[in-house]
């Protein structure tokens, strides 16, 4: 269950401005001056931004309004939150860092920021906002996938979401069909979403700086007029089967699920490869699956089967 609070109230709104520079350059708000610097905890995956340009850059491809029910996920030491706040004037955030999530409260007050202290996984979507609700955050690397994964029940509620992310997942979830980027993420969010690559981040906008490149990715629902007919779980479970070992044809790959006639009914060939097919054949050949032999949990196989990578 989350602890969700909003910042102690103040007599006026908090500067997102005043504070000190530290030696090194880096700006130290007025209200964490006293405070030791937080160091960046690696069970968390924290890489906090501190790059200007960047954020100014994020910030505009979101283009956050008043009104809206902007959420942060992971906020960090607030170089996003403080820019959301200034265009939007209100913003919540998830923040499973204590030690972050009280300095967030000594900076901002209740008019700026309603703080949820919570795992970002195990949230209920439902109980953030009653608005639709647009999503947003530097996500830790090492539960991006899960968590991209956990929100997809979401997607009714959700506006957008911009998310920055390992570049190499980034370049998995907008893959083209025959790529060989191509894969079960891909085929997955491709499903629910519309997905665009905004722009790529250098390692140099983070403290500290990450091995690799990030990437910033925009993710539309699509209304659920849009999406196909098709058994949740049974989707799930041909796209897993089918990229389990991706030098076998289909008709290996899936032999027990369905047979080779029944891959053809769908209007696929048996010989192909996963990673030549849309997403519209995969959902084909979910139709052709009986729903009791797609009886594994969709989102449990998803998720397991991206910690190889795949």
């Amino acid at each position: 269950m989350s602890d969700e609070r909003r910042a102690a109230p103040r007599s006026s709104r908090a500067p997102l401005g005043g504070g000190r520079v530290a030696t090194g350059g880096e700006f130290i708000p007025a209200a964490e001056a006293h405070r030791a610097p937080h160091r960046a905890r690696k069970r968390f995956g924290q890489n906090f931004l501190h790059d200007p340009g960047v954020v100014a850059r994020i910030v505009d491809a979101i283009d956050p309004r008043p009104g809206q029910a902007i959420v942060e996920i992971g906020p960090g030491q607030a170089a996003l939150t403080s820019a959301l706040i200034e265009r939007a004037g209100h913003v919540r955030a998830i923040e499973i860092d204590r030690d972050l999530a009280a300095r967030l409260r000594e900076r901002f007050s209740a008019e700026q920021l309603t703080l949820i202290e919570a795992d970002a996984l195990k949230v209920d979507w439902n109980d953030v906002a009653a608005a639709p609700l647009r999503l947003v955050g530097n996500l830790p690397y090492n539960i991006s996938t899960p968590l991209l994964f956990a929100l997809l029940p979401a997607a009714e509620r959700v506006i957008d979401q911009h998310f920055m992310l390992q570049k190499e997942v980034v370049d998995r979830m907008v893959a083209a069909p025959g790529s060989k980027t191509y894969g079960r993420l891909s085929v997955m969010l491709q499903f629910r979403y519309r997905l665009t690559k905004l722009f790529d981040v250098p390692r140099g906008a983070f403290k500290p700086a990450p091995q690799v490149t990030s990437s910033i990715v925009r993710m539309q629902p699509r209304a659920v007029s849009e999406l196909p007919e098709v058994d949740a779980q049974a989707f799930a479970h041909v796209v897993a089967s089918a990229f389990g070992q991706r030098r076998k044809t289909l008709r290996n790959a899936l032999s027990e699920l369905l047979d080779a006639d029944e891959i053809v009914a769908s209007n696929v060939d048996p010989q192909a490869r996963a990673e030549t097919l849309g997403v519209q054949s995969f959902v084909g050949l979910a139709r052709r699956l009986k729903r009791d032999r797609a009886n594994l949990d969709a989102l449990d196989l998803i998720t397991r089967s991206f910690e190889s990578g795949q």
